[in-house]
């Protein structure tokens, strides 16, 4: 088996580390900046680097195509560009495509269907392609490598012909401009700030407020379980083992308790600030830094500060006149995370978020 990584801008996809876990540690990182993400790539034992620049899924799948078919399976992360690649390298290798997997092995693959609420398994007769969902399967220390070796891809690199011309340039449309995702509307499990709400933040207006806090912090909405079957938020932003599994640089609860459902879906944040007046629930035990306020009060205040704050400028950190400030508790402990197994801190380049998220929070929240 091996796993081949679409590599934009030195940045490895979302479920990457899984993919190349499944796959036993054998990987080919294809893209622009693959040796930035080799050094990123924490599960990968035997690394492939070919630099091909901008992401061209039709010229890469006919080039690839020869140099990956001695492996009976390739694995790729359902990620928006391995879900583009996926199906054109498995045309161009001849072979079957299975999508949607939670597991894949040598002797065929279970995808997971009906919105997952069906799990089917593949039995492979002949070497096949597959794409596995990020989040399904985890990382854990066994997956990391004792060794690794990253070198060059040997290839024959493309001809630059024209489409008509017998190379592969013709296989790709040429791209525009790419335009960056709407936190809004971007699919939870590849957004980098998320801002949550529970039982305890409140009514449909409260998540209204919400959307528009996070839109200014360029954050997605997102919820527990009781807050979409309450239709305050679609089916479609509920985090948890029931709904989406996420993995934020920062995650931000408002009136979450933290039940095991909820917590489940949370694949190692870079860090969480959480809102709650239960000083002893789950969340606020998994927190970075822990409020004890009343949520509903803490965002209202929140939302005041963004609203009054120039663009560019820092929030204020004052309390004002007569307002007591919500308490902030230390962790009482400390979710497990793969990244501390491994040395890695993959909210290190986040640590701003916290820190923006908590001292405007922190300021002016004034608990009930």
């Amino acid at each position: 088996m091996i796993a081949v990584l679409v590599v934009q801008g030195g940045t490895l996809p979302a479920g990457a580390d899984e993919a190349a876990a499944e796959a036993g540690g054998q990987v080919v990182l294809v893209g622009d900046g693959t040796g930035a993400a080799a050094d990123a790539l924490r599960c990968g034992a035997e690394v492939a680097c070919w630099e091909a620049g901008a992401f061209a899924p039709g010229r890469w799948a006919a080039t690839l195509a020869p140099v990956l078919d001695a492996h009976d399976v390739v694995v790729l992360p359902a990620s928006p560009d391995g879900r583009d690649l996926a199906p054109r390298l498995a045309a161009a290798m001849g072979r079957p495509l299975v999508t949607g997997t939670v597991r894949v092995d040598p002797a065929g693959a279970v995808a997971a269907t009906h919105g997952g609420r069906v799990h089917e398994r593949y039995v492979a007769r002949e070497p096949f392609v597959a794409t596995l969902e990020p989040g399904c399967r985890g990382v854990g220390v066994a997956d990391l490598p004792a060794e690794r070796h990253v070198s060059p891809l040997d290839i024959e690199e493309p001809d630059g012909g024209e489409p008509d011309g017998g190379g592969h340039a013709g296989l790709d449309a040429e791209i525009l401009a790419v335009t960056p995702p709407d936190p809004a509307a971007m699919d939870l499990a590849e957004s980098p700030r998320i801002f949550a709400g529970g039982a305890g933040l409140g009514d449909a207006d409260d998540f209204a407020l919400l959307d528009r806090v996070a839109e200014v912090f360029g954050a997605s909405v997102g919820g527990t379980r009781v807050a979409t079957d309450s239709g305050l938020l679609p089916h479609s932003r509920q985090i948890g083992t029931t709904g989406v599994t996420v993995r934020p640089r920062l995650y931000v609860a408002f009136g979450i308790s933290g039940a095991v459902q909820h917590t489940g879906g949370l694949h190692d944040p870079g860090h969480v600030v959480s809102v709650n007046l239960d000083a002893s629930c789950p969340m606020m035990a998994m927190a970075d830094l822990a409020l004890v306020a009343d949520a509903p009060a803490v965002l209202r205040a929140l939302a005041e500060i963004v609203a009054t704050t120039p663009p560019g400028a820092t929030p204020p950190r004052a309390t004002p006149p007569g307002a007591t400030p919500p308490r902030a508790t230390a962790p009482r402990a400390t979710a497990p995370r793969d990244e501390l197994a491994s040395g890695g801190d993959p909210g290190a380049s986040s640590s701003a978020d916290a820190g923006a998220a908590g001292s405007a929070a922190g300021g002016t929240g004034e608990g009930r």
